[in-house]
C-alpha cells in the first residue's frame, strides 16, 4: 500500500483516478485545487484537503506532512486561470512563476512537477491507474464517418499535431479542409464552441498527444462537457489518438454521441 497524492482539477478524470486507486488498495490524500471540483471524489479519499492552486506552497506542506510517496496531477485546470487575477499567488507560486523562461503549458507544468517532486515524492504518469479508459483504433459509435468526415478528421489530426509540437494546445476544429478554431489558453470546450459557430454545423473536431507528450501532466481527454459543447454548435465528428487519449464516462460519451448522430473515431 502506497500513499498516493491527488492533485485534483475539474473534470470526472480524477474521481476515475482516485476510484482505480482506491480499488488497488492505496491510501489516497486528494487536494482540491478549485472549487468546481467533483463532490464525489470525497467518497474516495483517506483524506481530502481543499487548497487552491494558486497556494503551491501549502500543497507542498501538505504533501511532505503525509509522507506521499507518489503525486498524480489530473483534472482541467486551465491557464487562463493565471490571468484571471481570483486569487492572491502565495510566496513559493510567485517565485515559480517568477522563474519561468516562458508560460507555454509544458514550461509552466515542468516547474509545478520539480516543487512536488521537491518533498520527496515522485510526480507519476497520470495514465498508470487509468489505462483502460484509452481506447483502441476505430470507430466507437453506431454512426460511422462520411468520406468528407474521414478527410477532415485526418486533416485536424494533422494540424492538432502540430500545434501540439508547438505546445500551443491539443484541439483542433475543422470543416471542409479548413481549420475553424486552434486551442490556446482557453481550453477545448471554448475552442470548439468558437470553431463550430464558425462551421455552423456539421465541423470534425480532433484531439490528440502532443508528440513530445509528458504523460505526468495534460494527456489529452475527452468526456461528457466535451460532447455537450459538439451537440450545442452542431459539431458532427470526433477524432482522438487511439491508446493515447483518455475517454472518460465512455458509456455515457458514447450514448449522447449516438443520440446526436455524432461519430467518434479513435485514429
Amino acid at each position: 500500500m502506497e500513499r498516493v497524492g491527488l492533485l485534483a482539477g475539474i473534470g470526472f478524470l480524477p474521481v476515475e483516478c482516485a476510484k482505480a486507486a482506491r480499488a488497488q488498495g492505496h491510501e489516497v490524500y486528494i487536494v482540491s485545487l478549485l472549487p468546481e471540483t467533483e463532490e464525489c471524489l470525497k467518497e474516495y479519499a483517506t483524506d481530502y484537503q481543499e487548497i487552491s492552486v494558486f497556494k503551491v506552497g501549502k500543497i507542498l506542506k501538505y504533501l511532505k506532512k503525509n509522507k506521499i510517496t507518489q503525486v498524480t496531477m489530473i483534472g482541467k485546470v486551465t491557464k487562463e486561470l493565471l490571468y484571471a487575477h481570483k486569487a492572491m499567488p502565495d510566496l513559493k507560486t510567485m517565485q515559480i512563476l517568477m522563474s519561468l523562461k516562458d508560460r507555454k503549458d509544458d514550461t509552466v507544468m515542468e516547474a509545478l512537477v520539480a516543487a512536488v517532486e521537491s518533498t520527496g515524492a515522485k510526480v507519476v504518469d497520470q495514465t498508470a491507474l487509468i489505462r483502460p479508459l484509452m481506447p483502441e483504433a476505430g470507430v466507437l459509435t453506431r454512426r460511422k464517418p462520411t468520406e468528407d468526415e474521414k478527410k477532415d478528421m485526418k486533416f485536424g489530426f494533422r494540424m492538432a499535431k502540430e500545434i501540439g509540437r508547438m505546445d500551443v494546445g491539443q484541439t483542433v476544429v475543422v470543416k471542409g479542409l479548413a481549420v475553424m478554431a486552434l486551442e490556446a489558453i482557453e481550453g477545448t470546450d471554448a475552442c470548439i464552441r468558437r470553431g463550430g459557430q464558425l462551421a455552423r454545423g456539421g465541423a470534425v473536431v480532433a484531439k490528440v498527444a502532443k508528440p513530445q507528450q509528458d504523460k505526468r501532466f495534460d494527456v489529452p481527454a475527452v468526456g461528457l462537457t466535451t460532447l455537450r459543447t459538439m451537440v450545442e454548435v452542431g459539431a458532427k465528428a470526433l477524432v482522438i489518438e487511439a491508446g493515447e487519449t483518455l475517454l472518460v464516462e465512455k458509456d455515457k460519451v458514447l450514448q449522447l454521441a449516438d443520440e446526436n448522430d455524432i461519430t467518434i473515431v479513435a485514429m
